[in-house]
C-alpha cells in the first residue's frame, strides 16, 4: 500500500464519525496540524474538539480514555505511544511523523512508507495529504508548509524536500505560496533591519546578538544607513544593499570563528503566504512558525490555533506581545549556554539550563547554540527543570546522522530505562525523565550513542 493509499484509508474511517476529539502537540508542527484537521472537519460538516499536550505518555493517554471521545485523531504524535493506545482501546486515528513503535490499524506515518520524517515530511504534512483524501483542501498548504518550516525539515539543503515539495507546489497551484532564495535571518518582512541581526539567533553572531547599539554600528560601518528618522525593513532594501549585508556577515562570521556560520545557513529558500498581508508576522513561513511557538509554548496554543484559523484581529494581537517576549527568552538562553558553556562526555556534550531556560523552548536553544559551540562532532542534550521530573531536549547534525546517529531511539531507549518516556527523530529528539536520574541517564546514553556512532 502506498502513502496516499493509507491516508485515503484513514479519511473514509474518519468520515464514519460525527464527534471527533483532535490531539495535538504544542509547536508550530502541531499547532498547524490541528489546524488543518480542523478546518477540514468543519469542511465535512463533522463536529470536533482540540486539546494540545506536551509529550504523550500514559498519565495524558488515560485522561484522553476517560472523556470517552467516539474518535480521537492524534496529529504530530502518537507513533511513540501505538501499543499503549492500543491497550487502551482508544478508537483512534494517528498522523504523525516521529519514529513509530509497535504497530497501529489507522496509523499514517511517513517512516512505514521509507519516507523520512525528519526532512521530506512534517507532522502537518502528513495531515495535509490526509485532508486532501478527505476533500478539496489544496488551499491549506500553506498551513502545512509553515509546519515544515518550523520543524526545520528545510534546514539540511537549504529548501523543502521530498513529498514536503509536492505541498508546495499544491500551494503554489492554488495561489497561496511563492517560493524564492532569500536572506534566512528572521524578521523580514516586519523588523528594521538593525533588528534582523539583533535578534539572530541561527548563527548566533558574538558581539551582536543581544545588542541594538552594536546591530546598528555594524550596518553604519558598511555604509548602510537609516533613511530618514527611521530604518527600512529587509524587504525595502534594493537587491545590492542586501548582497552587501549578507557578504558583511559571512566576513562578520569568519573573523568571528563561527565555522558553523556559511551560505547555506544565511541564504536558503523562503516561503511567502499570498493570502497573507506584506510586512505582518503571517506573511513569511518562518515567522509565523515562530508566532506559532510563542503561543504554544507559553501555555497559549488557543491563540496560536487561532491565528491558524484565520484570526487576524485580538488574538493575533496577543500572538505578537507573546511572540517579542519569545525572541527576548531566546537571546537570553543563548547568552546562558554560551556563559556556563557545555559539559563534555566521551560520545556527547550537555548543558543543564535549571530553572533558568523554560522546558518548552530549550530544545530550541540547544538546536541555536549549535552555531557557536567548537565541537560539532559531538551531539548536544540539554536539560531544564519540569513539573515532576526534568525535560530532556538533544540536537544533532547531519555528519552525525550519516555515522549511525539516530537520537529519537537512543533517547527513547535511555528514558524507559530511568523510568521515563521519550522518543524523536534521528536528528532530534526529547524526553521526560525523573529528576534524581540524570546522571544516571547520561551514563546510559553516551553508551548507547557511541554504539551508534561507532
Amino acid at each position: 500500500m502506498t502513502f496516499e493509499k493509507k491516508a485515503a484509508q484513514c479519511a473514509e474511517y474518519i468520515k464514519k464519525h460525527t464527534s471527533i476529539l483532535v490531539v495535538s502537540h504544542i509547536d508550530a508542527d502541531g499547532l498547524t496540524s490541528a489546524a488543518i484537521m480542523g478546518k477540514a472537519l468543519e469542511r465535512k460538516g463533522i463536529e470536533y474538539n482540540t486539546s494540545f499536550v506536551k509529550q504523550l505518555d500514559i498519565q495524558t493517554l488515560n485522561g484522553i480514555a476517560d472523556q470517552n471521545p467516539e474518535l480521537v485523531i492524534f496529529t504530530d504524535l502518537g507513533s511513540g505511544m501505538l501499543d499503549a493506545i492500543s491497550a487502551l482501546k482508544l478508537n483512534a486515528v494517528i498522523m504523525d511523523h516521529h519514529q513509530p513503535h509497535g504497530i497501529y490499524e489507522h496509523h499514517l506515518n511517513p517512516h512505514l512508507f521509507g519516507i523520512n520524517g525528519s526532512t521530506e515530511l512534517s507532522g502537518s504534512g502528513v495531515t495535509f495529504f490526509l485532508a486532501s483524501a478527505l476533500g478539496d483542501n489544496g488551499d491549506l498548504a500553506d498551513l502545512a508548509i509553515v509546519g515544515a518550516v518550523g520543524d526545520l525539515q528545510h534546514a539540511k539543503h537549504g529548501q523543502l524536500m521530498g513529498m514536503n515539495r509536492q505541498i508546495l507546489e499544491a500551494g503554489v497551484k492554488n495561489g497561496v505560496l511563492r517560493y524564492e532564495k532569500d536572506l534566512l535571518l528572521f524578521g523580514k518582512q516586519t523588523r528594521p533591519i538593525f533588528k534582523l541581526l539583533q535578534y539572530s539567533t541561527d548563527p548566533y553572531l558574538p558581539g551582536i546578538t543581544g545588542s541594538e547599539d552594536a546591530s546598528i554600528e555594524f550596518l553604519k560601518k558598511i555604509g548602510i544607513r537609516q533613511h530618514g528618522e527611521k530604518w527600512r525593513r529587509w524587504i525595502d532594501l534594493e537587491a545590492k544593499e542586501k548582497q552587501q549585508i549578507v557578504s558583511a556577515i559571512m566576513q562578520y562570521c569568519l573573523s568571528s570563528g563561527l565555522q558553523a556560520c556559511n551560505a547555506q545557513r544565511l541564504i536558503g529558500e523562503v516561503y511567502t503566504l499570498l493570502r497573507e498581508r506584506e510586512g505582518t508576522d503571517v506573511r513569511d513561513a518562518s515567522e509565523f512558525s515562530t508566532l506559532l511557538n510563542a503561543t504554544a509554548r507559553y501555555d497559549h496554543a488557543d491563540i496560536g490555533l487561532a491565528v491558524c484559523m484565520g484570526d487576524r484581529g485580538a488574538k493575533f494581537d496577543e500572538a505578537s506581545t507573546l511572540l517579542n517576549e519569545h525572541r527576548k527568552n531566546l537571546v537570553e538562553g543563548l547568552n546562558l549556554v554560551k556563559e556556563q558553556g557545555m559539559t563534555r562526555m566521551e560520545n556527547l556534550q550537555y548543558f543543564d539550563a535549571g530553572n533558568k531556560i523554560r522546558e518548552t523552548i530549550v530544545g530550541i536553544v540547544a538546536g541555536m547554540s549549535s552555531s557557536f559551540i567548537n565541537n560539532r562532532s559531538l551531539p548536544i542534550i540539554a536539560f531544564a527543570d519540569s513539573n515532576g521530573g526534568v525535560k530532556v531536549s538533544s540536537r544533532g547534525n547531519h555528519e552525525l546522522i550519516r555515522k549511525g546517529l539516530n537520537l529519537g531511539e537512543a533517547i527513547s531507549e535511555a528514558a524507559k530505562i530511568v523510568g521515563g518516556t521519550g522518543g524523536g527523530h534521528d536528528i532530534a529528539a526529547g524526553a521526560f525523565i525523573p529528576g534524581e536520574s540524570k546522571n544516571e541517564f547520561l551514563r546510559i546514553l553516551d553508551k548507547k550513542i557511541g554504539s551508534q556512532i561507532s
